[in-house]
């Protein structure tokens, strides 16, 4: 019996842990969580898959991606995050990273970084990366 109860506390744990990540993806309605040096840990964290676009406002090739960025956020609302941190405005974390070259796209699986593109890249291309870690 008493196993029985750690189990049912372990799922009522886990169905709220799930259900309070539903929460979080769906306030932000299929849109970019802009990120921080200050908030970067804590939203990366809440989230078991993010994707963050390391990006500026000078640099057209992040241009290019942020479209696919925002789409993507969309497509995959509820399943995946996605973030967008302007390394001008906060280096803390992209040193922390290593961000040399923009724009640099990172997955994190439970907080940690897992994968990553440099550069421009085709909307196929970051969904194949995006659904291999789905899939683990």
């Amino acid at each position: 019996m008493e196993i029985q109860g750690i189990r049912e506390k372990k799922l009522v744990e886990m169905m709220q842990k799930a259900r309070a990540q539903l929460q979080t993806a769906a306030k932000n309605d299929g849109k970019p969580i802009i990120l921080s040096d200050a908030s970067f840990s804590s939203e990366i964290s809440k989230h078991p898959l993010m994707l963050v676009d390391f990006w500026a406002v000078w640099c057209p090739p992040c241009r290019m991606v942020a479209p696919i960025i925002e789409q993507l956020a969309k497509e995959y609302a509820g399943r995946v995050a996605f973030g967008k941190l302007n390394v001008d405005e906060n280096p803390l974390t992209s040193n922390e990273f290593e961000v040399q070259s923009i724009p640099t796209l990172l997955i994190f699986k439970n907080g940690e970084a897992v994968d990553g593109i440099i550069g421009a890249v085709p909307k196929h291309q970051l969904e194949s990366k995006i659904e291999s870690h789905l899939e683990n």
